[in-house]
């Protein structure tokens, strides 16, 4: 197969800027988190790009980008059906047992009148990251050809929106959760299906890893000059133009803050539209659906014909009396620390973004940072509720069945995630508009 067209423009080092200070036309970006103009310097596989001011990376230059990400999603895609093909784990307390298989974690649910949470498992964990991978081998082998196939640059622009949303890591953790649980009351086998996901889990991380979106717009579809008079060392926003969250391009706003990318196609803002607005709206819903998520059980333990239904921190509780340190502590930390303190975070955020000045909004900057990436972990919890419902199914000897704290959860991590996304960090860098000064007091003239 014929190595994709190399792009030399990609990395020609930035042309000079112009006598009157203009910035050179091309290669230039727009940060996402502080909306800082900078000139991107030639880059070798292996390095990347920082924005001077706020140390968000811009650009990570990948050795054969297209032909890493193409056998790492080729790889990971063949884990995922072995995944899917054969048992995943299974029990045996008493002469019965259960053996279940990796989708059986979503469908079970659906007889417990759980459709919503059985979805939610069910995208993140198997058809949301199959549909990247399928993307990412469909992209990169148009690339590698020389042509790239139709409708590439809509996939591409899509892929980027689905990344937060594959969770197959955070499963692995709650797959290993449910087996601690249970390994004191029953014989836990794991099957090849099992082992199989947790290669697939690597893989996916790699995958989405070695992706280099800089390189593979520019060979897509090049790289439109940047509009005329952008200056670097510069906020976008004062100057009219922003970049494109999606390909990088910085592209020209009209006169109301708004733009298309003349790339990729994805619609632009100067900053995001009732950021606060919305995000206020996500986090008061989001602790509306705490409330139910602690106060009633998240699932319910049959054991010799005696029902006892458990919350979250109830569960945390009987983990940590049962000697389980380390899974209490997990259990505990993503179910309960962090989405509170996800909550409280983009409240503060929330609250101070409009006092912010340069001395505190690299710190500001970087608890949005950490906030986006743990929202994801809470699901560890609801993972583990899955799993148990599919595989304790023994009747009155043992079973588990989910509680309506199980959607609750779900809903409040969903949310929460949702929040972290309407918040623009960029206007954390924004200057405070200057109050107006007072006018002096009218005097009367002397004679």
């Amino acid at each position: 197969m014929p190595s994709p067209p190399a792009p030399r423009e990609i990395d020609a080092p930035p042309q000079a800027a112009s006598p009157a200070g203009v910035a050179p036309p091309r290669r230039l970006r727009a940060c996402h988190e502080c909306d800082w103009v900078s000139a991107l310097p030639p880059l070798r596989p292996g390095q990347k790009a920082d924005c001077p001011r706020c140390g968000h990376t811009l650009v990570r230059r990948h050795y054969r980008a297209a032909q890493r990400s193409l056998a790492l999603a080729i790889a990971a895609l063949m884990a995922l059906g072995l995944g899917v093909s054969f048992p995943f784990v299974s029990f045996q307390v008493g002469g019965i047992g259960n053996r279940i298989e990796l989708t059986q974690t979503a469908t079970t649910l659906i007889g417990f009148h759980q459709p919503l949470v059985a979805i939610v498992v069910l995208l993140t964990i198997v058809v949301l990251p199959a549909v990247y991978l399928v993307g990412v081998i469909w992209l990169q082998s148009g690339l590698m050809r020389g042509t790239p196939w139709p409708a590439s640059r809509a996939l591409a622009r899509s892929l980027s929106h689905l990344n937060p949303w594959m969770m197959a890591d955070v499963f692995i953790i709650g797959a290993l959760v449910s087996l601690i649980k249970i390994a004191g009351m029953a014989e836990i086998q794991l099957g090849a299906a099992f082992w199989a996901f947790c290669a697939f889990a690597i893989l996916l991380l790699m995958t989405t890893q070695s992706i280099d979106g800089d390189w593979m717009w520019f060979t897509l579809a090049g790289e439109p000059r940047a509009p005329e008079g952008t200056l670097v060392a510069s906020r976008a926003a004062p100057q009219g133009v922003t970049g494109c969250p999606t390909c990088g391009l910085i592209n020209r706003l009209d006169g109301e803050g708004r733009g298309q990318c003349r790339r990729c196609g994805e619609r632009l803002r100067a900053r995001l539209p009732h950021s606060l607005q919305r995000t206020w709206a996500l986090l008061a819903a989001a602790g509306v659906m705490y409330v139910p998520a602690n106060v009633y059980p998240i699932m319910t333990t049959t054991s010799l014909g005696h029902s006892e239904p458990s919350t979250i921190i109830g569960g945390v509780v009987d983990l940590w009396q049962m000697g389980s340190w380390p899974v209490a502590t997990v259990i505990f930390v993503a179910s309960i620390i962090v989405p509170v303190g996800k909550m409280v975070a983009l409240a503060w955020l929330c609250l101070v973004v409009r006092r912010s000045d340069e001395l505190h909004a690299s710190v500001r900057t970087k608890l949005y940072r950490v906030t986006e990436f743990i929202g994801r972990w809470s699901m560890v919890d609801v993972f583990v509720v899955a799993i148990l419902v599919a595989l304790i199914r023994a009747g009155s000897l043992m079973s588990i069945t989910p509680g309506p704290a199980a959607l609750a959860f779900a809903g409040v991590v969903v949310l929460t995630m949702l929040a972290a996304m309407t918040f623009d960090p960029r206007l954390i860098w924004d200057t405070p508009p200057s109050p107006r000064p007072t006018p002096p007091a009218s005097q009367g003239s002397s004679r």
